[in-house]
């Protein structure tokens, strides 16, 4: 059988996870703090059919192999700045950097967002600053406690939050957790625009309000980073691709099935 047929096979395999991914980020498009993601690959094993040869400066000074296609290797993250927009919605916030905004999920799970788009929940006649499935986004003292009789919230750059109540008392809230990780492309990403530490990630560094994380913008959210005409070149590229893959395996078809037909 020839190498051709499972060669090419493998590429048609690795292009249809390329056009996976990139369908992915143009899905993600309009996303809040989605982060675009690049399919990586590297090639399989060669088949040496005859190794170099050199004595006394003569000989063959090349090898002569033959690849056996290719295989996904990794899917990239790249957590660069999307466009930030301006809403005017108190509780809509952009981090304009590097960081995240810690939230506890069901169980205390510790997850981490980019994505800015906060509400407010009562409970028990108490104002609390959730993430849209309803996850308490964290701060330096707990779970976001704003009270009632709120009549405006303030958060600076720093992530300090303020209220003042309808009496035009001003109450110190505390300050956003924002966390940075040594690797964050490393982190498990677990759908709903939300990530996880792992091994690869690092654990999270608290940046204790200190800039290193970038600096909180209120009434902005921060978009997906996907760049729409980059993806369509990428789609084109990878449908081109599959198209080449797929004739090579014609080719091979049909040079299989000349030598079938050979008469004596």
């Amino acid at each position: 059988m020839m190498r051709a047929l499972w060669t090419a096979s493998t590429g048609m395999s690795a292009q249809q996870l390329n056009v996976d991914n990139i369908a992915n980020n143009l899905a993600n498009v309009n996303t809040i703090g989605y982060k675009k993601t690049r399919a990586e690959f590297k090639d399989l094993l060669y088949e040496s059919l005859e190794r170099e040869t050199i004595r006394n400066g003569e000989g063959k000074p090349v090898n002569l192999q033959i690849g056996h296609g290719v295989r996904a290797a990794a899917i990239s993250r790249f957590f660069t700045t999307g466009n930030l927009e301006q809403t005017g919605n108190p509780t809509d916030l952009a981090i304009d950097g590097q960081g995240f905004f810690f939230v506890l999920g069901p169980n205390d799970e510790e997850l981490y967002t980019k994505d800015g788009s906060f509400k407010l929940s009562v409970d028990d006649d108490s104002n609390r600053l959730v993430t849209s499935d309803g996850y308490y986004v964290q701060s330096d003292v707990g779970e976001i406690d704003l009270g009632n009789d709120i009549s405006q919230i303030s958060i600076d750059e720093a992530g300090i939050i303020t209220v003042k109540r309808g009496d035009d008392t001003i109450e110190e809230i505390g300050s956003l957790t924002i966390v940075t990780f040594a690797n964050p492309a490393g982190m498990e990403s677990v759908g709903r625009n939300f990530y996880k530490e792992t091994g690869a990630s690092g654990e999270p560094i608290d940046t204790d309000n200190d800039g290193s994380g970038g600096t909180i913008l209120q009434g902005f959210l921060e978009y997906s980073n996907v760049q729409i005409v980059e993806e369509m070149v990428k789609l084109i590229q990878a449908q081109r691709a599959y198209e080449i893959n797929s004739k090579s395996i014609q080719t091979a078809d049909e040079m299989l099935n000349t030598a079938n037909n050979l008469r004596r």
